[in-house]
């Protein structure tokens, strides 16, 4: 069977679980199109927040970054994993306990206001949107290799596939889906990582071969390996910090960290366990879950930039035989090109091709002696997982596992990002503040028009995304550091926090973070809009913007503080109520007065 039949096969099996699964739990009350009724197994729970977490950044974006960026690229393991751990332990079960169906209802009757709830929808939607851009994008990389289309046409496909399963189900539809989804990713990140790490050091564990040693080498390590090819072709040392810098490294994995913890997609997902001990177990045991793709991923970049460099330049750097011959290129090369995701230009015409790092002023120069007139070869970051088990001549039928679980990745987390947003324009805005007696069947209804209108926006910012996948979620992520992790942190442990604090200083954390962002990668749909270089040499203090989060919450917080400290307190309802939600006892829920 050829593999094109295979990932048919396997895609087209998976994507009927999704739907039957979808059908059988279709949700029929608004409590479970939002939290699933509150009746998920906390193991269960695990693995569909699991799912929901490692999105198409995950799978599909952060091994090629760590492929290209090497060891800088460790701020994503970091911040993304470290921040489960802050949620975990210093959100998760107090928002559970406080029992609200969002964050922005949290924010409300914490800081009962309805000014501050709409600022908070404000903040998710800004959040959700940027996030969602990225998952759109992964599934339109996914589906336009495995569809052989272009990556227009497969982000088309992406929003169908999301909207068939999404609007119908809710939350409730969603939780089940995401455990299935989350069986089918685990299984194809790890299998072809296995195989590739027996077939270039003979461990079966790739988290153990990461640090081994090359089959049929003399004793040469793989990270070495790797080091001396991609400085052989001009590049940073791999295993170095690159052209990164440490405080850049240091404020990204902040920002992923405390962005992680203000996630409203994930939050919402301690909502749907029955207890709030059932949040903290759910909590540990996605922890679990998680652990298992984010410490195979380093692996997983290592042997995927080994085994393209050797693709590709073969022998020698200037021999005869140390560059592919153009028309002898392998046939997933040609499939990827189909894509436009990696493309060839014979700049010189010697039928060759050559790939190197021609900003290196060192290298060029070398390269121009050797009759080079340039890097013929560009390759987007985010096919390096999808064309990893290709590149290693793995199987038809493990290269169609992959295919499946990329699309799962996307799908998985889109469809959580979709629910939230589509749930804070009808619970939030249009239940809680413009029509609080709306019928439930009439709100229903209106998330899940909104829910469409979410669909169409985030399909339309995907074609245009302003970085890779893993790129443009850090942004999101950064966004969540500035805006709500301040607030949700000061509601459930300062007893003084009040709502004019709470307002001001989630404005200012999101705007000025806003400003930063659009400062450097412009609007995200009109491309030319940045108004400064978006490099190293180009940012203010030499802060990126992906790790401006920080920076922005550190704002939120002082600007909070100032205001509250200079407006009367929070009335001694709100105080106690407060108070009662770090009581560690029973399982009931904190309802405001």
């Amino acid at each position: 069977m050829d593999t094109q039949t295979w990932i048919y096969l396997m895609v087209g099996g998976s994507f009927a679980l999704y739907f039957g699964i979808a059908l059988w739990a279709r949700a029929g009350s608004t409590s479970e199109y939002y939290v699933a009724g509150g009746g998920i197994h906390p193991i269960a729970n695990g693995m569909a927040t699991a799912a929901d977490w490692m999105s198409a950044a995950s799978f599909i974006s952060m091994a090629g970054i760590i492929s290209f960026s090497g060891y800088s690229g460790s701020a994503y393991l970091m911040g993304w994993t470290g921040g489960y751990v802050l949620m975990a332990l210093l959100l998760a079960p107090y928002l559970r306990k406080f029992g609200k169906f969002t964050v922005p209802e949290f924010i409300g009757d914490r800081f009962y206001s309805r000014t501050a709830r709409i600022v908070a929808v404000v903040c998710l939607l800004v959040i959700s949107l940027t996030y969602v851009i990225g998952q759109m994008r992964g599934a339109g990389v996914a589906f336009s290799r495995f569809l052989e289309v272009d990556i227009e046409t497969g982000l088309y496909i992406g929003m169908a596939v999301v909207f068939s399963y999404s609007v119908l189900g809710g939350m409730k539809g969603i939780t089940y889906t995401q455990i299935a989804q989350y069986v089918v990713l685990i299984f194809a990140y790890t299998v072809p990582a296995i195989f590739i790490s027996l077939q270039l050091t003979g461990w079966a564990l790739p988290q153990i071969g990461l640090g081994a040693t090359l089959q049929g080498s003399d004793n040469v390590f793989l990270l070495q390996a790797v080091d001396n090819i991609v400085q052989d072709l001009g590049f940073a040392q791999y295993t170095g910090m690159g052209s990164a810098t440490t405080l850049n490294v240091f404020l990204l994995t902040m920002s992923l960290m405390i962005g992680t913890a203000g996630l409203p997609h994930v939050i919402v997902r301690f909502f749907t366990v029955p207890k709030v001990r059932d949040a903290r177990r759910s909590a540990g045991w996605a922890l679990i879950f998680i652990s298992i793709l984010y410490t195979t991923a380093p692996a997983v970049g290592a042997m995927a930039i080994y085994n393209l460099v050797k693709t590709i330049q073969p022998g020698e750097i200037g021999s005869p035989t140390g560059n592919m011959v153009l028309e002898e290129r392998p046939e997933w090369m040609k499939t990827w090109e189909r894509t436009g995701l990696l493309s060839f230009d014979d700049k010189n015409g010697d039928g060759r091709v050559q790939y190197y790092n021609e900003k290196n002023p060192e290298f060029a120069a070398k390269a121009e002696a050797m009759g080079w007139k340039g890097n013929e070869v560009t390759i987007d970051k985010d096919i390096m997982v999808l064309a990893n088990p290709e590149i290693a001549k793995l199987p038809g039928w493990v290269i169609a596992l992959v295919a499946a679980g990329g699309l799962a990745a996307a799908l998985s987390t889109a469809a959580g990002l979709l629910l939230a947003i589509s749930s804070a324009i009808s619970h939030d805005l249009l239940k809680g503040i413009f029509m609080p007696k709306i019928s439930d069947k009439a709100e229903l209804r209106a998330s899940r028009i909104s829910m469409v209108g979410a669909i169409v926006v985030a399909g339309y910012l995907g074609l245009n995304p302003p970085g890779f996948a893993a790129e443009v979620v850090a942004l999101a992520f950064g966004l969540a550091a500035a805006s709500l992790f301040p607030v949700l942190m000061m509601g459930i442990f300062s007893t003084r926090m009040n709502k004019e604090g709470a307002i001001a200083g989630m404005l200012a954390g999101l705007l000025s973070t806003v400003i930063y962002i659009f400062l450097f990668k412009g609007w995200f749909f009109v491309k030319g809009t940045n108004m400064f270089p978006d490099t190293l040499d180009g940012w203010f203090f030499g802060i990126s913007p992906s790790g401006f989060g920080v920076i922005g919450a550190l704002i939120n917080f002082a600007v909070a503080y100032v205001v509250s400290s200079a407006t009367s307190a929070p009335p001694v309802h709100i105080q106690e109520l407060v108070e009662s939600v770090r009581v560690p006892r029973g399982s009931g829920t904190a309802v405001a007065h």
